[in-house]
């Protein structure tokens, strides 16, 4: 027979994105925003966004599969 693959537990797909995506944001407001500073709010806003879409379209995927045994317990 085969065995049963649990549907993921949503709460904890959510957690582990927040827990990428919190120190991510953190950190950009650290290094990039000082850089950018000066420039208008949509253009800061389009800066922010194409870094940190990518990036989390790369690694929440993996972080996913990483801990995908925790998240479907």
């Amino acid at each position: 027979m085969h065995q049963q693959t649990r549907p993921p537990k949503r709460w904890k797909m959510f957690f582990i994105s927040w827990l990428f995506v919190y120190p991510v944001i953190n950190l950009m407001f650290f290094l990039v925003f000082p850089l950018i500073s000066e420039f208008h709010q949509l253009f800061k806003t389009l800066i922010f966004t194409l870094i940190l879409v990518p990036l989390m379209g790369i690694c929440i995927p993996m972080l996913h599969k990483k801990f995908w045994s925790w998240i479907t317990r």
